[in-house]
C-alpha cells in the first residue's frame, strides 16, 4: 500500500482539525433524547428532517443492508452534499471524526461521524471498506443500459419518490454516502461491491451542524452478497432488510460553545469585476423619461 501523503492535510487550528473530546461526549446515552424514529423499508425511501445539534443514527434492524443517504440544508437546497470533495478532504471510505462537506459556494461540513460500530472493519483481504464514496447510488437509466429492463426501485428512484413531498426533485438528488456498504478498487482500478459485513444493531451516528434534510434509500440490492448485473445477476430480494433512524436531541451544556460552521470565507469575485451601470441612463432605456406626452 503506497505510503505517499494525502493532498489535502488538515492545520492545527484549520476546520479538518477536529475537536474530538467534543465529538466523542456527544456519544452519551445520558446526554440525549429521542424525538423521532423512523423506519425505511425494503427497497423503499424516506426523507427527514434533523436540526442543527442533533444526532442522527442509522442502523441495520434485522441484519446486514446497504443504503444510499443524501443530504441538503433544509431552508436551501442549493447546499447539499458533496461526495467527491469529502472524499478528497476525508476519505474515499468514512467514519468517526470524518466530516460530509457542502457545495460551493458554501463548502462547509454539513454532519459530523462521531459514532459507528463497524470503524473497526478497516481494510479486508480483497480491499474492500465500509462506508463508501467511491461509487454512487443504483439507477434506472443504467439498468435499462444493462438489461434492457426497466425498474422503478433503484436508489435513484427511491430519493427521488422520498424527496417530492420536501418540494425537490429528480434534479436535487445526488452522489450519496452508501452507509454500510463494502466496496473498493480492483486490480484493475475497477470499482467492486461486496457482502455488506454489518450485523443486526449496527448503526452510524452523524451529528447535524446545520438543519438538515436527510434521504435514505434502502437497496433493492440488499446487502449485496448477489450479483446485480453479469451472468450471474439474480433478484437479491431475499437479502433485502429494513433500515432504521433515529434522531436525538443533546442536553444543552453539551453544546456550550459550539456554533454551526460559517461558509467558505472566499469572496474573491473570480477575478471578475462587477460591471458599473448607470441605472438613470438603464431605466430611460426600457421605460421611457416617465413624462406625459403633450395632448393636441
Amino acid at each position: 500500500m503506497s505510503r505517499v501523503p494525502a493532498a489535502y492535510r488538515a492545520t492545527q487550528g484549520s476546520i479538518l482539525d477536529v475537536d474530538r473530546d467534543f465529538y466523542t461526549r456527544l456519544i452519551a446515552p445520558e446526554a440525549r433524547t429521542l424525538v423521532n424514529q423512523l423506519t425505511v423499508p425494503i427497497r423503499e425511501g424516506l426523507a427527514w428532517e434533523v436540526p442543527a445539534g442533533h444526532v442522527v443514527r442509522l442502523s441495520t434492524l434485522d441484519g446486514p443492508q446497504v443504503g444510499d443517504f443524501n443530504l441538503w440544508h433544509r431552508h436551501n437546497p442549493r447546499e447539499r452534499f458533496w461526495a467527491s470533495r469529502t472524499r478528497q478532504l476525508q476519505r474515499a471510505h468514512v467514519s468517526t471524526f470524518d466530516r460530509l462537506w457542502s457545495t460551493l459556494p458554501y463548502l462547509r461540513p454539513m454532519a459530523t461521524i462521531i459514532d459507528d460500530t463497524l470503524a473497526g472493519y478497516g481494510q479486508d483481504e480483497d480491499g474492500g471498506r465500509v462506508h463508501d464514496l467511491l461509487g454512487t447510488r443504483c439507477d434506472p437509466y443504467v439498468n435499462k443500459l444493462l438489461t434492457g429492463e426497466d425498474f422503478d426501485h433503484h436508489c435513484h428512484s427511491n430519493l427521488v419518490r422520498a424527496v417530492a413531498p420536501f418540494g425537490l426533485t429528480e434534479f436535487d438528488v445526488h452522489d450519496v454516502l452508501n452507509v454500510f456498504q463494502c466496496t473498493g478498487l480492483n486490480e484493475d482500478d475497477q470499482y467492486f461491491m461486496k457482502a455488506c459485513p454489518a450485523r443486526k444493531g449496527d448503526y452510524i451516528e452523524l451529528f447535524a451542524e446545520v438543519d438538515l434534510l436527510c434521504a435514505l434509500s434502502c437497496c433493492p440490492g440488499g446487502d449485496l452478497s448477489v450479483d446485480l448485473w453479469g451472468p450471474d445477476a439474480r433478484d437479491p430480494l431475499e437479502t433485502c432488510h429494513p433500515i432504521g433512524v433515529e434522531v436525538f436531541r443533546l442536553t444543552p451544556e453539551l453544546l456550550d460553545g459550539w456554533e454551526p460552521p460559517t461558509y467558505a470565507p472566499y469572496r474573491g469575485g473570480h477575478g471578475m469585476s462587477a460591471p458599473t451601470v448607470d441605472w438613470t441612463a438603464e431605466k430611460h432605456r426600457r421605460f421611457g423619461s416617465g413624462k406625459q406626452g403633450k395632448e393636441t
